[in-house]
């Protein structure tokens, strides 16, 4: 987690940027809002989005359990720090950050006598890598950043005493990426640009909507004006009227004779169906880029809803994506409850579950045995189990 001051190279993230120097930390991007860029991205492609909170919706799981003999243990997990939140919800943030932009930053608070722990979410687009490589700056706003309003604390597992009394850390987490040493890059690296097509041929669509799927074109005027101020009046009023979404037709006054020739001449485009193909391609590639799966993502179910695919396509995100990530988040944390509470963590683990089921955890043995065709007896013990009794591994109860 410790990370190395060494010379960066030039982040090739947006082009044509302002570069960025600073003497007080690495920039992220050019222009060190690069950050602010891929949230921004985030919040405008459909598909994008769902799969970054998809992701980390998983990778949370549903909560934490231990033995039911570390009732301290339990009692912390249930709150974390001061604001009484739970390990779920600052884990849940930490993946999303993580899955949004390839790095997730947890501060660490305790004492000199490791008498309390207490863990906080630091939003990443908020942290930046000092210089010195041993600490990470926290800014309100990086576009207007002053050296006397940020915040510096150590980089795990160094920890620093504060104006309060309290020893603090941050725990950087980074998604693994040649060439770049400070900074992690998300895994959707490769799919920006079709992020960015998929965002845009939303935008197409919504200007058809807005336009009533009126024709584009341009409308000839026949007028007698005095002065150009006049013509560029009577424009703007007809565009104002008659022309829907700016740029859906386009009004040209022109001077007038005695027969009116004003005519509407139709600007037709058939392009449609490459413009919905090109809509589903970057659709799919999103999903591909994220490593991630369609049944997850939301994306089959107009065409049916086949519990059994998304089960099958649960259990490979589970065994690729989920359960390393949930190893990479939650590794340093055992080791904080370990060595500053002294509480054994052996016990502690997420709750998986599946978005569906293809049979209730209520139904006993012999009845799903029933239901798919198999020799069953209701009389065998064995038999006489509920699924949730043999399918611990997804079903473990939190209550």
């Amino acid at each position: 987690m410790h990370a190395v001051a060494i010379n960066n190279q030039a982040d090739p993230y947006v082009a044509g940027a302002s570069r960025v120097e600073s003497r007080h930390f690495w920039r992220w991007g050019e222009d060190n809002l690069w950050p602010m860029a891929l949230a921004l991205m985030a919040r405008r492609s459909t598909t994008h989005r769902r799969i970054i909170n998809d992701k980390a919706d998983y990778i949370a799981g549903k909560g934490f359990v231990c033995d039911e003999g570390e009732p301290l243990l339990a009692s912390f997990i249930a709150s974390v720090n001061g604001d009484g939140e739970s390990l779920r919800t600052v884990l849940h943030r930490l993946a999303f950050d993580k899955a949004l932009f390839g790095n997730a930053f947890l501060e660490v608070v305790t004492d000199a006598d490791n008498s309390f722990l207490s863990l906080y979410h630091q939003d990443a687009s908020r942290c930046r890598l000092a210089r010195d490589g041993e600490h990470v700056l926290l800014h309100h706003d990086w576009s207007q950043f002053k050296p006397a309003e940020a915040l510096s604390l150590p980089l795990y597992p160094r920890f620093e005493e504060q104006h309060d009394g309290t020893l603090r850390a941050m725990i950087h987490y980074k998604d693994y990426e040649p060439m770049f040493s400070h900074y992690g890059v998300p895994a959707y690296i490769a799919g920006l640009n079709v992020s960015a097509i998929a965002y845009k041929t939303d935008r197409w669509n919504i200007a058809r909507l807005d336009n009533s799927f009126q024709l584009s074109g341009v409308m000839m005027l026949d007028s007698s004006v005095d002065n150009e101020a006049e013509a560029e009046r009577i424009v703007r009023l007809a565009e104002e009227k008659f022309a829907g979404n700016p740029g859906q037709v386009m009004f040209v006054l022109r001077e007038g004779s005695e027969d009116d020739h004003s005519r509407f001449i139709p600007i037709e485009a058939q392009n449609e169906g490459d413009w919905q193909s090109l809509h589903a391609q970057a659709t799919s590639d999103i999903v591909v880029a994220h490593s991630w799966f369609r049944s997850l993502s939301g994306l089959d179910y107009a065409s049916g809803f086949s519990s059994e695919r998304i089960l099958q396509e649960y259990e490979v995100a589970l065994n690729t994506v989920i359960l390393s990530e949930q190893a990479e988040l939650t590794e340093p944390i055992r080791g904080l409850i370990h060595r500053v509470l002294g509480y054994d963590c052996s016990s502690l683990e997420i709750v998986n579950r599946p978005p569906t089921r293809s049979k209730p955890i209520y139904m006993k043995v012999w009845e799903a045995r029933k239901a798919d065709g198999l020799e069953y007896d209701p009389e065998d013990e064995r038999q006489q189990q509920f699924l949730s009794e043999i399918t611990k591994y997804n079903l473990k109860s939190i209550d």
